[in-house]
C-alpha cells in the first residue's frame, strides 16, 4: 500500500483495520507500515470482489445478504463504537452537500443565482438532516458497496466478507451502509429486491423500530446521492476521471426517488423550480 503523505495518510487505513480486526472482521492484517512515507505492507485478499463475482454469475442473493449479515453483525457490536472518531455530523454532512452546489449546480446557475440557490438549499437540508446528525450508534464505513467488498474462501461466518477502502469512517447513523450497499451507483439493485435487503436486516436487529429506521434510510438515501451527484461531476472536470459520468443517470433517478421517499418535498421542489433540467442532465463532454 503506497499512499503519498503529501495527499493523505495511512495512519486512518490502519487505526480502523486494526479495530476491525479486534472485531472478529476481516480487514486486512497489517504487516508493516511507515506513516512518514505513507507505506504498508498488508494483507493480500486475493481478487474475488463481490463486483466480479457477480460479473460472473455468482448468487446475487447469497452476496448481498452476507454484506448484510456483516453490517447487522457490525452494528449489534457495542465495542465497535469504542474506537475515537468523529462523528457524521452536520459538519461532514454539509460539506458532502457543498459538492452539489459547487460542481453541479453552479453548471446551471451564474455566480449570484448559485449563491442564492445553495443557501436555500443548505436551509432545508439542515432543517431535514438535524435527526440524523448528532446518531453515534454505528461505525459507518462511508464505502461499503460490491466493489469494496471480498470473499475470502477460507474463512467463515461474518469474517468470510473481506472489507476494504473503510478508511474514511465515522460514527453515525446504522442506516447508511445499508444504503451504500442497496443503492449502489455502478450497480442497479431492483426495489423488490433492495426491500428484502432491508427486511433481511432488521429480522436480525428486531429492537430497531422499523418506521424510525426507513425514515433515516430514505433520508441519508437522499443525502448519499445528492453528494454523488456533485462528487462525479468534480471527479470528471477537476481530475479527468470522467468514466464516473456513466453513473450520472442511476444517481439522478435514486435521488428523485429518495426525496420523494424521505418526504423532502420542499428540496424537490427547488430543485425543479432552480434547476428545471436537473434529472434530464447531460454530462459535460470532457476535452481531449
Amino acid at each position: 500500500m503506497d499512499v503519498p503523505p503529501s495527499s493523505e495518510t495511512i495512519v486512518p487505513f490502519v487505526t480502523i483495520a486494526t479495530h476491525l480486526q479486534g472485531l472478529g472482521l476481516s480487514a486486512p492484517k497489517i504487516y508493516a507500515h511507515d506513516p512518514d512515507q505513507g507505506l504498508a505492507v498488508i494483507e493480500d485478499f486475493g481478487r474475488l470482489t463481490f463486483t466480479q463475482l457477480l460479473a460472473a454469475n455468482y448468487s446475487e442473493h447469497a452476496l448481498y445478504e452476507q454484506a448484510v449479515d456483516l453490517l447487522a453483525a457490525l452494528h449489534e457490536m457495542d465495542e465497535a463504537c469504542t474506537i475515537a472518531l468523529p462523528t457524521y455530523d452536520m459538519g461532514p454532512l454539509s460539506t458532502e452537500l457543498e459538492m452539489f452546489i459547487d460542481w453541479f449546480a453552479s453548471i446551471y446557475l451564474q455566480k449570484t443565482q448559485a449563491q442564492a440557490f445553495g443557501d436555500a438549499f443548505m436551509s432545508l437540508w439542515n432543517k431535514a438532516l438535524a435527526p440524523v446528525a448528532g446518531i453515534r450508534s454505528a461505525l459507518v464505513l462511508r464505502d461499503f458497496h460490491v466493489d469494496n467488498l471480498m470473499i475470502l474462501p477460507e474463512r467463515t461466518g461474518v469474517s468470510r466478507c473481506g472489507l476494504l477502502d473503510f478508511q474514511d469512517a465515522l460514527l453515525g447513523a446504522p442506516a447508511y451502509d445499508l444504503v451504500s450497499l442497496t443503492q449502489d451507483a455502478r450497480r442497479h439493485v431492483s426495489p423488490a429486491f433492495e426491500g428484502h435487503l432491508i427486511d433481511y436486516y432488521l429480522a436480525q436487529r428486531p429492537q430497531i423500530e422499523r418506521g424510525q429506521f426507513l425514515k433515516e434510510y430514505h433520508l441519508l438515501g437522499a443525502h448519499r446521492a445528492t453528494k454523488l451527484v456533485g462528487n462525479f461531476e468534480r471527479l470528471s472536470r477537476r481530475d479527468g476521471k470522467h468514466g464516473y459520468l456513466a453513473f450520472l443517470p442511476r444517481v439522478m433517478r435514486l435521488l428523485e426517488a429518495e426525496l420523494n421517499a424521505a418526504g423532502l418535498w420542499d428540496i424537490l421542489a427547488l430543485l425543479n423550480a432552480d434547476l428545471p433540467n436537473w434529472k434530464n442532465h447531460a454530462p459535460h463532454s470532457p476535452q481531449g
